[in-house]
């Protein structure tokens, strides 16, 4: 008897990188040599936000999310011995992907690789770094402008290089709903389509419209998130054919790449996640008509922290079983006329429409980012609200709570920690690049750069010219920045209270009653110190407290110490809260207290959120901090009553 016939499997991805290029080029060999198929890059912070490793900003940051390249040479040392031209690499870069790709081109220059053959993608998709993600450099317009330039300059010179992920991901990640998540994306695939156009002949435009593609989340309601995609390929291939005429099919194919959920992963019971990583692997994987490309999956114990070489390939085989192990790519679609799924893809279709309706009538996907921006930001507090009050039913954290010690996590070495040198030996050879290079060859790639962001010149040429000359990430992103201006995302953090009732009258009534002996209403400040962009957490908590009938003072993302130590003096804060998820929190917390005890703001309460180990919270309670919350705490009201019993006054009055 013959073995059916198999589907080929999707490319087997894990997200990595840490510390240095050295160290990442070490795990990426490791993971090729276990079966891994593609490379998925992640980048650290100051190199996704356009700044060296030895800015102010970047401080505590380098190498904590992922890897720091700041110049041609950590590019080099990150692909050592791995040839680009038999690569598929993904990047996740979007704000400074114009300068990833030019160091990429590069690299692969050097290596004597046939530019034309690179296969990859940039992420590229800066409207989502808007609503979700923050990792942004200028405003809208010119960000779109660098989106379509890449895309351009691919069409051209890299034939086989997907030049930008439509990114959902980050959308689910921040509270979307199926519908929303639908149509965001979809919205900021026409308004990146739309400027294309201008950039390409008719000729070639079907082609770069075929190679536009899409990273998804998969959330654990398997069957929806099942259904969301098929949605998204018939959405998609409408679009195509109805607003932009490209009547090939093989053109309109949505191809897409996803890692699944990482919001659902729980400090509690962190063992539990394997199960909710497998389950959510399925609804990209089941139905053959919506299947990835591309599947990465997180490790189980990304909720505390940074994932260990072992934790990735774990997750690795997760993938390798259920293609080579299991008969699942022996058959054609299994949902193909099922009434539940069809009358589910209806639905959510119907949503998505009326949604990007809405949209278009604003003027597209740009003209809409504080419309989206704050329908996010409610969507995600229905969602917590929803946990808190166990209608949605989380395994291990708001039911079935007890449970066995896990041994996953016992004993020293279960989680990660970058090296603590790792930042000190970055900046040390950054030193070294420059004082090594040729500064005239450098000012005037970086002077050409300029001239091309100022007079609408394609910025690849220049840029890769300038990663040639020896510039770094950060003299690039300064280039951009003077040439287009910098830009303040929106919160979606309305100061109108919501309609949200459940449970709040009791610290309403505690709010007022301190608010009455303070002589004025309680103040909190919501500070995001370094360049963590991960804004759901500072966001929830600032929109709470305003239900609560606080007084919130909240500015966004990527804020200084300094900054936040003088925002809380010209506020008046009663209490200060700041939320870090990117790993930065020692160094930044550190130095935001003591600038708090010198500018003699030391008897202002400080609470402090975010992934953070028991050991850093014991650090962080003994420099000062009141309270240290993580995602096991998240109960938000419990949180705003002890904000208010941290600063009500009647203890000390009592005296």
């Amino acid at each position: 008897m013959t073995e059916a016939k198999k589907d080929a499997p999707w490319l087997f991805r894990t997200y990595a990188g840490h510390s240095t290029a050295k160290a990442s080029n070490a795990l990426y060999r490791t993971n090729l040599a276990k079966g891994q198929t593609g490379l998925s890059v992640a980048f650290d912070l100051p190199t996704q936000t356009g700044y060296d490793s030895d800015h102010e900003l970047s401080r505590g940051e380098v190498g904590k999310v992922g890897v720091p390249v700041n110049h041609l040479g950590d590019m080099r040392a990150l692909f050592d011995e791995i040839p680009l031209e038999q690569m598929n690499t993904s990047m996740t870069i979007n704000a400074t992907a114009p300068w990833l790709l030019a160091l990429y081109i590069a690299v692969a220059e050097e290596q004597g690789a046939d530019v034309s053959k690179l296969q990859g993608t940039v992420q590229n998709d800066i409207i989502k770094e808007y609503l979700s993600r923050g990792t942004y450099i200028c405003p809208p317009k010119p960000s779109l402008r660098m989106i379509t330039d890449v895309a351009a300059y691919t069409q051209k010179h890299l034939p086989k290089w997907n030049p930008m992920n439509v990114c959902s991901y980050h959308l689910q990640e921040a509270g979307a709903t199926p519908e929303q998540e639908l149509a965001f994306a979809l919205a900021t695939a026409c308004a990146v389509l739309d400027d294309l156009k201008g950039k390409v002949t008719p000729e070639d435009f079907p082609n770069m419209v075929g190679r536009i593609s899409f990273f998804v989340n998969a959330g654990i309601r398997f069957i929806t998130e099942m259904c969301k995609m098929r949605a998204f390929v018939d959405l998609w291939d409408e679009i195509l054919l109805d607003r932009y005429g490209i009547t090939d099919a093989k053109y309109r194919r949505f191809r897409y790449g996803v890692q699944v959920n990482s919001l659902g992963l729980t400090e509690q019971q962190p063992e539990n996640n394997v199960y909710r990583i497998l389950i959510e692997m399925l609804a990209v994987t089941l139905s053959k008509k919506a299947r990835a490309r591309a599947v990465q999956l997180p490790a189980w114990n990304e909720a505390l922290g940074l994932p260990r070489p072992w934790d990735q390939q774990w997750s690795l085989r997760m993938q390798q079983i259920l293609a080579y192990e299991t008969d699942l790519l022996e058959y054609g679609d299994l949902f193909d006329g099922n009434p539940a799924v069809d009358a589910k893809v209806a639905a959510l279709k119907q949503g998505a429409r009326e949604e990007l309706a809405q949209i278009d009538a604003m003027g597209g996907a740009v003209a809409s980012i504080e419309y989206m921006k704050g329908r996010l930001v409610e969507a995600n507090a229905e969602r917590i609200a929803r946990i808190e009050g166990n209608e949605t039913v989380v395994v291990g954290v708001n039911r079935w709570t007890e449970a066995a010690p896990s041994p996953l996590t016992a004993g020293d070495g279960a989680i990660m920690v970058v090296d603590e040198a790792a930042e000190r030996d970055q900046i040390e050879r950054l030193t070294q690049w420059r004082a090594t290079r040729d500064e005239a060859a450098v000012k005037t790639a970086l002077a050409t750069l300029r001239e091309a962001c100022a007079d609408g010149r394609n910025v690849m040429p220049a840029s890769i010219a300038a990663a040639k000359a020896g510039a770094t990430t950060g003299e690039w992103g300064a280039t951009v920045r003077t040439a287009f201006g910098q830009y303040r995302g929106p919160t979606g953090v309305s100061k109108n209270r919501s309609n949200r009732t459940e449970g709040l009258d009791p610290i309403r009534e505690a709010v007022s009653a301190v608010s009455s002996r303070l002589g004025r209403q309680l103040k909190f400040l919501v500070g995001k110190p370094g360049l963590d962009g991960h804004s759901n957490g500072a966001e929830q908590i600032a929109a709470r407290a305003r239900d609560c009938g606080m007084d919130i003072h909240y500015d966004g993302i990527r804020l200084t110490p300094v900054e936040i130590v003088t925002a809380a003096a010209e506020q008046e804060a009663h209490v200060v809260g700041l939320s870090i998820l990117s790993g930065s929190h020692l160094p930044l917390i550190a130095e935001t207290m003591e600038r708090m005890k010198a500018a003699g703001l030391g008897n202002i309460p400080v609470v402090v959120g975010g992934i953070i180990p028991e050991d850093d919270a014991a650090k962080l309670r003994a420099m000062g901090v009141a309270a240290v919350y993580t995602p096991k705490d998240f109960e938000l009201n419990r949180i705003m009553l002890d904000i208010v019993a941290l600063v009500d006054p009647t203890p000390v009055a009592a005296e």
